[in-house]
């Protein structure tokens, strides 16, 4: 017989699962206004509420708008991330014509050029607006793509995400337990001039880079820029941000190809031009900067 920790384990993964399910369900359901208010509710009682996550997302937006007023902001930002998430809950029955018509380029011929060049390309994204429904608008007008993401538990919860991700258009790679390290297949799909969306604005692990961003140092993921050097690909960060009835890519300019530690400074540098305009569109409610750890972690 199992212990009582995993059948816990086991019962609290079913029980998560079960309400993704139902959320999904429930708000595909119902009219989009009042979705969007039943969401803006939840959002503004996490704000008066506070907690880790709150808290967190506040610290973070005080290094990267200094000078707004960080109550009102981190309400629109709390707010930004519940669209998020309603918009993902949704997805399933938003038209095409909605997802594509919503949609607002900037600089979409970079994108649509490099795309076409045959050299492949990485789009490397900070997590900013709703990158699920930017994926979509790119399979939409016909980029189809490969992504990595994170195991969630319990695993019939990343099952549902992997499948409702695949519909989209997305091929989506596991980060860990894969048949295959996510790397090697992510080299392969760009040597065959394809399409890479990978999302790139915090890694703290010991094989993160160490960045300049808002002045102190954070530390960021090396792939983005370590597959660009080794595969030829072109290396565009993006940045994404929501409009008031719509949604908005903005494209900068490729990456020059040097090495990785530089590649992946110039990548930072450029989240941060998107991120200084649209603040309550990063939904970063995690430690970021090294000086936020604690001093004896052995991150720092």
């Amino acid at each position: 017989m199992p212990p009582a920790s995993r059948v816990a384990g086991l019962l609290t993964g079913r029980v998560t699962d079960a309400s993704y399910a139902a959320g999904w369900a429930v708000v595909r359901s119902l009219p989009e206004g009042s979705a969007r208010r039943l969401f803006d509710a939840g959002a503004d009682l996490a704000w008066r509420r506070g907690g880790k996550g709150t808290d967190r997302l506040r610290r973070n937006l005080a290094r990267v708008a200094p000078e707004a007023d960080l109550d009102e902001l981190t309400r629109a930002a709390l707010r930004s991330y519940a669209r998020y998430w309603l918009e993902v809950f949704r997805l399933p029955v938003t038209s095409k014509a909605a997802i594509v018509d919503g949609m607002r380029a900037v600089n979409e011929e970079r994108a649509r050029a490099a795309v076409a060049s045959g050299r492949g390309v990485i789009f490397a994204l900070p997590h900013s607006g709703n990158w699920d429904h930017a994926g979509a608008w790119f399979a939409a007008t016909g980029v189809p793509f490969t992504t990595v993401a994170e195991r969630l538990k319990p695993e019939s919860l990343y099952d549902r995400f992997l499948d409702f991700r695949a519909s989209l258009g997305m091929e989506v790679l596991p980060m860990t337990g894969g048949a295959r390290p996510p790397f090697d297949v992510l080299t392969e799909r760009l040597a065959a001039g394809r399409t890479v969306c990978l999302m790139a604005d915090r890694d703290l692990t010991p094989r993160g880079v160490d960045v300049d961003f808002f002045g102190s140092v954070a530390r960021m993921p090396a792939g983005p820029a370590s597959l660009a050097l080794k595969t030829g690909a072109a290396l565009i960060p993006v940045h994404l941000a929501f409009r008031p009835e719509g949604w908005q890519v903005t494209f900068y300019d490729e990456v020059p190809p040097t090495d990785v530690p530089t590649m992946t400074q110039v990548m930072a540098d450029r989240f941060a031009v998107g991120i200084r305009q649209h603040p309550a569109d990063w939904h970063m409610l995690q430690r970021l900067w090294l000086d936020d750890l604690d001093p004896h972690d052995p991150r720092r």
